[in-house]
């Protein structure tokens, strides 16, 4: 597909300088630590440039050497793992988007919307609650919008964490929400009141872990900033167990989010670097949000009313190898894509992966290939394990509507075993033409992505990260 509103000579030139990287090569050694990312390592890397713990929260992978939760050196996922668990996540944003999940039996609950799976592959932050100030451990999700930690007694049950459960009669800046107030209704909906006339959430997400407890307001610290009153899930029970953290920290674009509270100080903007899994990234708010590239390019956030609480861009064309897939533009606007920081893998629509699949095969027939990882995704394998000499990988590069790309790292494009015996194509395709394109963080990671909500773009950052 020719590059939107360039002339002929401009996209010429376009595709020669392009062309270089169809013959890039990778040694050894840099193909094995672009696989091993996404594997725990023993030793933590030094922290991304420009991190200043005063204004950037830091970003681990959950099951990295960098995470406190300890769990590094003996928590292995294999590629076949991330793509089940990516599977599970992705379904449940098809089904949140056409309204097809619903909360059965309960009236006094959040909507499914505001649930997505909980898997392994996520990264984590630590903030503050309560006065004095309390520091826990959360998952944090563009994908997601409430807010919500343990919290004692623990009525029902707790799952063990890091740090010590919250106790929100310690607080002397905590309050609960009304069951018969009307921010109690905006939350969860009209429902009748219990006995304690508390407002009463009910999370539940895909892969059957649940979240019960009351909505309360309390003072959030970030950094050095400050929020009094800031809305959020104060946990009485779990059914099921998320790994040592204390819960989940809310980015999408719902009021309730973490996004919309902090409006007034940080103005709706934020950005992330994700780390691989032996480094550390970032998460910043405000003005120090694109503060760590030099060269940001942005595309329009589209306002989708199937999708309100999901960060949707508009892809208009991808390369491999320097040259253009011909795919029409309709298919990548209908219906759109996502971008999300807990899926791993990229998903595209069917027509559009066969030909990106394709085009990397042509690619990489240098090298022998290896079984797929599963009949229908991840099929594209290979065998590079005597590759003693540099391999060449295809360049993949995203171009989006306003003149932003994403040229796709090493770490984005392959996904393996360690061994290097059987390296896939990191790339699946959607169960349906009619499904939104999901954008996971293997293709983000090495660019700090910068959300400008209230400016309704999307920004990437090359070298953000390094």
């Amino acid at each position: 597909m020719a590059i939107r509103h360039a002339s002929l000579l401009s996209y010429l030139l376009y595709s020669f300088l392009l062309f270089p990287f169809y013959v890039e090569a990778f040694g050894r050694e840099r193909l094995e630590a672009a696989i091993n990312s996404r594997f725990p390592a023993t030793n933590c890397s030094l922290s991304p440039k420009g991190f200043d713990h005063s204004t950037k929260l830091q970003i681990v992978y959950k099951n990295g050497p960098c995470s406190p939760l300890g769990l590094g050196r003996n928590t292995t996922l294999s590629p076949l793992q991330i793509l089940l668990q990516d599977q599970l996540r992705v379904q449940s944003i098809q089904s949140r988007i056409f309204k097809e999940t619903s909360i059965a039996g309960s009236k006094a609950a959040i909507p499914a919307k505001f649930g997505l799976p909980l898997g392994k592959m996520e990264y984590i932050v630590k903030v503050g609650f309560g006065t004095p100030t309390q520091y826990v451990t959360l998952l944090f999700d563009t994908g997601s919008s409430l807010t919500w930690i343990q919290c004692q007694p623990c009525a029902i049950s707790c799952y063990q964490q890091l740090e010590p459960i919250f106790d929100p009669s310690n607080s002397s800046s905590y309050s609960s929400i009304p069951c018969d107030s009307v921010q109690c209704s905006q939350l969860v909906g009209p429902h009748p009141c219990n006995s304690t006339s508390k407002c009463i959430y009910l999370m539940k997400y895909m892969g059957n872990f649940t979240s019960i407890g009351y909505l309360g307001v309390d003072t959030l610290t970030i950094s050095s900033d400050v929020f009094p009153g800031f809305q959020f899930g104060c946990s009485q029970g779990t059914r099921g167990d998320i790994g040592m953290i204390a819960g989940i920290l809310g980015l999408g674009r719902d009021q309730v989010s973490l996004v919309s509270q902090t409006a007034k100080t940080y103005g709706e903007i934020f950005s992330y670097c994700l780390p691989s899994s032996n480094s550390i990234g970032y998460l910043a708010f405000g003005s120090q949000a694109g503060t760590g590239s030099t060269s940001i390019k942005y595309t329009p956030l589209v306002i989708d009313l199937n999708a309100p609480s999901f960060y949707v861009v508009q892809l208009i064309g991808i390369s491999v190898g320097g040259r253009n897939l011909s795919i029409p533009p309709s298919v990548f606007k209908s219906p759109g894509t996502i971008i999300d920081s807990g899926t791993t893998l990229t998903y595209l629509p069917p027509s559009v992966y066969a030909a990106l699949r394709s085009a990397f095969r042509q690619g990489m027939t240098n090298y022998p290939p290896a079984p797929p990882l599963s009949p229908d995704e991840l099929d594209t394998c290979y065998d590079l394990s005597k590759s003693a000499t540099n391999v060449v990988i295809p360049s993949v590069v995203f171009y989006f509507e306003g003149g932003a790309s994403l040229d796709v790292d090493l770490t984005g494009r392959v996904i393996g075993d360690s061994s290097l015996s059987q390296v896939c194509l990191a790339f699946a395709a959607t169960s349906s033409p009619n499904e939104f394109g999901v954008l996971g963080n293997l293709l983000q990671q090495t660019y700090e992505v910068i959300y400008d909500v209230a400016g309704q773009r999307l920004g990437f950052g090359p070298g953000g990260c390094t």
